[in-house]
């Protein structure tokens, strides 16, 4: 029972062939894994990276007072070599002076002259099973 030495060939050709005409771009899987999606905006690890987004906008921040979240509009992830997130909120100036070390009974401040609205999308990668959060970019503007 011997082959065709042509289809020997074939057969030792063909893993090749297929290997060289894979395009990584067209991937599904690869493109499946790495698209936005909608999550819920109350799950812990949103809470979590947003808790880390706001701790940075707080520190890089000139305001004398604290900023706190009013209103999460939006999440998504995506899976890439960690989890991303963009998180689009709503905040506003508290009433608590960045002086102060507890934030925990801070509110939204009512003073009309202080009042301030600001909207806002943070870009954070996160490994949160590690305690690992990275604000890659902040994009904030006065609401």
């Amino acid at each position: 029972m011997s082959r065709p030495w042509w289809l020997s060939l074939f057969l030792l050709t063909l893993p090749m062939a297929l290997v060289a005409g894979t395009d990584p771009g067209k991937n599904e899987l690869t493109t499946e894994l790495r698209t936005f999606k909608t999550i819920n905006t109350t799950s812990s690890n949103v809470k979590q990276c947003l808790w880390f987004a706001m701790k940075e906008y707080n520190k890089e921040s000139e305001d004398k007072y604290i900023f706190m979240v009013a209103r999460v509009l939006r999440a998504q992830m995506r899976v890439t070599h960690c989890l991303e997130y963009i998180i689009d909120v709503e905040i506003v100036r508290s009433n608590c002076k960045k002086i102060s070390s507890n934030n925990e009974s801070c509110a939204i401040q009512r003073n009309s002259k202080l009042e301030k609205k600001v909207s806002c999308s943070f870009f954070v990668e996160a490994l949160p099973w590690n305690g690992e959060f990275n604000l890659i970019k902040k994009e904030c503007d006065d609401a």
